[in-house]
């Protein structure tokens, strides 16, 4: 391919396509460059579909370089690991608006790459791979219904910043990326400090108005470099094959094994159908092979029809209508915080753990603003939520994605290590699992955080809204709080959460080419709505405010300020000193730069007396003060004191006792606890202290 280089302008900064330079032996492949960031975007299908699959087999990677930021990776080996979790996060939102847009019955493995090369900070490379990604596929000989555009919102003192830099999107109090067809937003994934409802919407189109200009520059390169689109072998269902299906089981038969409110019911009942078709149609080994997929299809048109043209949900309830609804507190003893959330068949048990600051999570990426992370927020998905039997591999790239969506929810509303110095993990176990368990982690998560004694300004909820068309854009149904039913045979998945004040996190997926402006103000509506009625009648009854202390088994953490000047006399030489603090007391003492101290425990009196060591030892001794502490070294002319750790004092023989003694073991042993006081210091500058003019306790 002869070496081309394209042009123009976004959001002030200079973006350049290069094709025909690198990888050529990809599909498709572009050198991308927006500002001094770069990436190589590559797009490659194998020749024949995959063996045995009835899905489309989409693999994306977001490679993160640490030479990108002139940087070393960690670690012994000094080279890159698994891919982080902003990888990860980066591929599935470059995933979620392409594959709609590839062929339904397409079965080639197809692999989008993106390698960071180079980062400039004023330019976001995952913003830079989503770009990069869907050009290098469109102009490609793989089938696919491109171009598509990607474009980031920020938000900085209340104005909107197209593709904010690193920092403005670190620090803004908005973070939105939103994909878009020519005419129509495809994907949505946002996180925001309660932005009320107009507000995000202005935000989207915003965004979907800048991707719209980007489109038409893709247009003039597909136009130029843009290869023709392969054949490929395409999975049909026979139409004999449905209209047998239909004699044997009638639609109104299909329509009653579906219409119920209990997955394992539904299942069941499509077992038996599934059981009697293949009796039934056991001459026609062709139809047998591809039986799975067709009742799969007789069922999603099934339902689609009950909901579309008859107004009729799977399980009865209304368009607008919540499942039943459940939530408790303190379900789990000893943790510092847990709660249960309850919606129909979709239950989450999140459990709440609180450390001192220093555990934080530490983190290493691309982004130098971001180096620890304070509260996690971490989601599992055990096969047995679903009635499936499999062993646990940890968490996939799914589960990552929900525990970020989760986490996203609730950051906004989580006090500062000022109010509140503690780090977070929050942990939601999946116990069952019939749609939008990532909601459902958010609810409960809230609530497992009010338990547990955080602060949080206010209450989060998060409801999933779906969605079924019909031919045209003005024939659709908006389906409330979708089950897993309508989330296989419908076409979004619109989750949003937020508090009573707006939106703290949104994440679309749709099956569809889009969707216009009207469904998108519609779901954002229905959200609301649903989030402020699960709030109001489940979940503040559970437990209306955050509890005003922590669980007696979490850690307590007291916070005091030294000098500067002083950290080295609490560490002391090699660490000795704050050791032997530690050692005394069963606390743990963490010290910043700053001199500010965090001093953490479960036992109230240790962590009051690690603080009375620390206040000695960084306080200068003063007349008339008056002290406690151990005898530790025994002379002919007096006894040391210890007061703490590395901070003794003299006791002079003469101020042992009332009467006179000729040897201090007379009245001192090693170890004995003394009370004294300070006498100040003497002509040459030495601090005394004397035990018989100390006044009695």
């Amino acid at each position: 391919m002869e070496r081309k280089t394209f042009k123009t302008e976004v959001a002030g900064r200079e973006l350049v396509i290069e094709t025909g330079k690198v990888a050529a032996q990809a599909n498709g492949a572009v050198l991308i460059h927006y500002g001094e960031t770069v990436l190589l975007c590559t797009a490659t299908a194998s020749d024949k579909p995959r063996e045995g699959v009835d899905f489309f087999p989409l693999s994306v990677d977001f490679e993160e370089k640490m030479y990108s930021v002139g940087k070393f990776p960690g670690g012994f080996n000094k080279r890159e690991g698994k891919a982080s979790d902003n990888a990860i996060l980066t591929s599935r939102v470059i995933d979620r608006p392409m594959r709609p847009l590839f062929p339904k019955d397409y079965r080639n493995d197809v692999t989008l790459n993106s390698l960071v090369l180079s980062v400039d900070p004023d330019c976001r490379p995952e913003l830079v791979a989503m770009l990069g990604s869907a050009i290098a596929t469109t102009i490609s000989d793989i089938p696919f219904d491109g171009p598509i555009a990607e474009t980031q919102v920020g938000m900085i003192d209340g104005e909107f910043v197209i593709n904010p830099s690193q920092k403005d999107w670190d620090c803004g109090d908005l973070r939105l990326t939103v994909a878009s067809t020519r005419s129509k937003v495809i994907m949505i994934e946002a996180g925001a400090n309660e932005l009320p409802e107009d507000r995000m919407i202005e935000a989207i189109y915003k965004a979907h108005d800048v991707n719209q200009e980007i489109i038409k520059f893709f247009d003039t390169i597909v136009a130029e470099v843009g290869k023709p689109k392969h054949d490929y072998e395409h999975v049909v269902v026979p139409e004999e094959l449905f209209t047998e299906m239909k004699e044997i089981v009638p639609p109104e038969e299909m329509e009653e094994a579906v219409f119920t409110d209990d997955k394992q019911t539904r299942e069941e009942n499509i077992r038996n159908i599934t059981d009697r078709l293949s009796v039934a149609l056991a001459d026609h080994e062709d139809w047998i092979a591809v039986l799975d997929a067709a009742v799969y299809q007789y069922q999603k048109k099934t339902v689609r029809k009950m909901i579309l043209k008859d107004g009729k949900r799977p399980d009865g309830r209304r368009m607008d209508q919540i499942r039943p609804l459940s939530a408790e507190v303190d379900i789990v003893p000893r943790v510092h915080g847990s709660a249960l959330f309850t919606r129909g068949q979709t239950q989450i048990c999140d459990i709440v753990t609180l450390a001192p600051l220093s555990e934080a999570q530490k983190i290493e990426g691309l982004d130098p603003n971001i180096t620890e992370k304070r509260y996690i927020h971490q989601y599992n998905f055990p096969a047995y939520s679903v009635g499936e039997t499999k062993p646990s591999r940890g968490p996939g790239r799914r589960e990552i994605g929900h525990g970020a969506l989760a986490e996203r929810a609730l950051m906004p509303v989580l006090p500062s290590t000022d109010e509140f110095p503690y780090a977070i993990r929050a942990v939601s176990e999946t116990f069952e699992s019939n749609g939008s368990t990532s909601m459902a982690s958010t609810c409960a998560s809230c609530m497992s955080l009010m338990a547990a004694g955080v602060p949080i300004k206010r209450m989060v909820a998060g409801i999933s809204c779906g969605l079924v068309t019909g031919e045209t854009d003005d024939d659709y149904r908006l389906l409330t709080d979708i089950q897993g039913l309508e989330d296989f045979f419908g076409d979004m998945d619109f989750k949003v959460t937020g508090t009573t004040e707006g939106i703290t996190a949104i994440q679309m997926d749709i099956k569809i080419h889009g969707l216009t402006r009207e469904i998108v103000e519609g779901a954002i509506k229905r959200a609301r709505e649903a989030r402020l009625f699960i709030m109001d009648t489940c979940m503040s009854k559970a437990i209306p405010a955050p509890r005003p202390e922590v669980s007696k088994y979490a850690p307590k953490i007291v916070e005091i300020n030294i000098d500067p000047a002083k950290i080295g006399d609490v560490v002391g030489q090699k660490g000795k000193t704050i050791n032997e603090i530690i050692a005394r007391t069963g606390v743990k003492v963490d010290i910043d730069d700053d001199g500010v101290v965090d001093v953490c425990g479960i036992d109230k009196d240790g962590i009051q007396k690690a603080i009375d060591m620390i206040n000695i030892i960084t306080t200068d001794f003063e007349k008339g003060q008056i002290l406690t502490g151990k005898v530790v070294s025994i002379k002919e002319f007096g006894a040391f004191v210890e007061f703490a750790p590395g901070k003794e004092g003299l006791v002079h023989i003469s101020k042992i006792a009332n009467e006179r003694i000729d040897r201090v073991e007379d009245v001192l042993t090693l170890g004995d606890t003394v009370r004294v006081i300070c006498l100040g210091k003497d002509k040459m500058g030495r601090v005394g202290f004397s035990i018989k003019d100390c006044p009695k306790a």
